[in-house]
């Protein structure tokens, strides 16, 4: 779930002074609520106050809420402009998300919904401007990200973001879940001829399959079971930005002709819809999945992959720069330190052997979360040994849980080939299997994949095959 801190403002640009009151009293803390009673007003305003999130109706008198958000957008387009209408002014707020509104609710409004809506426009324009620097310039003293490491593989990423940032190429960012990957586009982004331009990101493994192409390109009227108006996709809403794919080999290869065709001639078609749409998106990808195996598997599309790799930036595993450790350790503590009222100066000898001897499956990401966890548990302001809790199960265990596993196999084999059991083997033990990994993952089906070493469109028909309960 996204947390809000306080604070962000509200600009409400409606006539309807009953509105204005209905949103103080819908955030009375979350938010401070700043006003307006026309387009002109709340123009004025947006220039003067520099809201987080604007909301404004559509139908208002001297300057109606379609001519605002066009030279509100003009104005700085990163400010998420969420527009509400009544039910029969329903095209023309479809219009206003063609022209970069960040979504529109039908008055009188779902006060959840409302809610939910702000949130992500908040997120999303934080994602835009929260600066992503890299450990080696000067920081600016404002608030962000930092990509930190000083080692060579990772001074090639960073030579390779400074040289593509500029370009208006097609990227595709490699490496391992927890590598920084959405840090990489992040990065590329605000340092691109874009930066001050609409940024979307899109988990293509997050969305279920059969609303991700909906999500994507919009859909019509009619085009499926619940489609009850027409929908403004990503592609068509970022219009003149950049849209980030996060997990792309996770995304259905149906999809991908699509998103081929967008990258080929620029224009592509909402689902159930003739009309050719036009748009200019720059597109960056990312992926932790092998994709010469997936092209192999027949999961991801070869032409795609060409398309895709016009560059690509490989981000290494923290086990292969472990030389970044400490100065890894020592921006989180600097980070986390201040958030939990702690004066944390560093760690303890031992503290220090147990990290530089774990292997960080879960890369930059878990260390980020051992740190962070570790500062919590101090009793001092050193972190000692004792206080860092790491999952050395993979480690430790690994030898016995394999000798386990293969003594509990024997035995099936054993069974099934003295006919003591009807049942064929492969299909007992793969749903075991796939049951024991959908259980450590807790039902992660992204994870339990990449644990079973299979693609996730696999690991769904299995699931499917076997009537396994998720």
């Amino acid at each position: 779930m996204t947390v809000i801190p306080k604070n962000k403002t509200i600009l409400i640009v409606d006539d309807e002074p009953n509105l204005h009151y209905s949103f103080k009293k819908i955030f009375p803390q979350d938010y401070i609520i700043l006003s307006a009673h026309d387009g002109q007003a709340g123009i004025e305003k947006m220039q003067h106050e520099k809201p987080d999130v604007i909301v404004m109706d559509v139908r208002m008198p001297h300057m109606d809420g379609l001519e605002a958000l066009s030279k509100m957008k003009e104005i700085d387009a990163r400010i998420p402009v969420i527009m509400m209408t009544a039910h029969g002014t329903l095209n023309t707020a479809i219009t206003a998300m063609k022209n970069g509104a960040f979504d529109y609710m039908l008055k009188p409004f779902d006060v959840d919904k409302m809610r939910n809506v702000i949130k992500k426009a908040i997120h999303n324009s934080e994602q835009m401007r929260r600066n992503v620097s890299i450990s080696r310039e000067q920081e600016s003293g404002e608030p962000g990200d930092m990509i930190v490491g000083n080692s060579d593989a990772m001074q090639e990423v960073y030579k390779l973001i400074g040289q593509v940032a500029g370009q208006d190429v097609t990227i595709l960012i490699r490496g391992e879940s927890g590598t920084g990957k959405e840090l990489v586009a992040r990065a590329i982004y605000q340092h691109s001829r874009r930066a001050d331009r609409p940024f979307l990101e899109i988990n293509c493994a997050a969305i279920p399959q059969n609303l991700l192409e909906s999500e994507l390109f919009g859909h019509e009227k009619g085009a499926f079971t619940g489609a009850v108006n027409r929908h403004i996709g990503k592609f068509e809403q970022v219009n003149g930005g950049t849209l980030f794919l996060d997990e792309i080999g996770e995304m259905p290869v149906t999809t991908q002709a699509k998103i081929l065709r967008v990258i080929q001639q620029g224009n592509f078609s909402r689902v159930g819809g003739k009309e050719n749409i036009t748009t200019d998106v720059r597109l960056i990808a990312a992926t932790n999945v092998n994709i010469e195996d997936a092209i192999k598997a027949g999961t991801f599309r070869e032409d795609l992959y060409y398309r895709l790799n016009v560059i690509t930036i490989q981000l290494p595993p923290l086990r292969g720069r472990k030389n970044d450790l400490m100065q890894l350790i020592k921006y989180f503590i600097n980070r986390y330190s201040e958030e939990s009222g702690k004066n944390i100066q560093g760690l303890t000898h031992d503290a220090q052997r147990k990290i530089e001897g774990y292997d960080w499956p879960g890369n930059v990401r878990e260390l980020e979360n051992c740190i962070r966890r570790s500062i919590v548990l101090a009793k001092g302001t050193y972190i000692a040994v004792d206080e860092i809790e790491l999952d050395v199960s993979s480690d430790e265990h690994l030898e016995q849980a394999s000798e386990d596993e293969e003594l509990a196999l024997d035995r099936i084999m054993t069974k099934i080939m003295a006919g003591e059991s009807k049942l064929k083997l492969w299909p007992t033990v793969e749903k075991i299997l796939i049951a024991k990994a959908l259980q450590k993952t807790g039902n992660n089906q992204v994870q339990a994949a990449k644990l079973l070493g299979i693609h996730r469109n696999t690991l769904r028909n299995r699931i499917d095959r076997y009537e396994l309960d998720v």
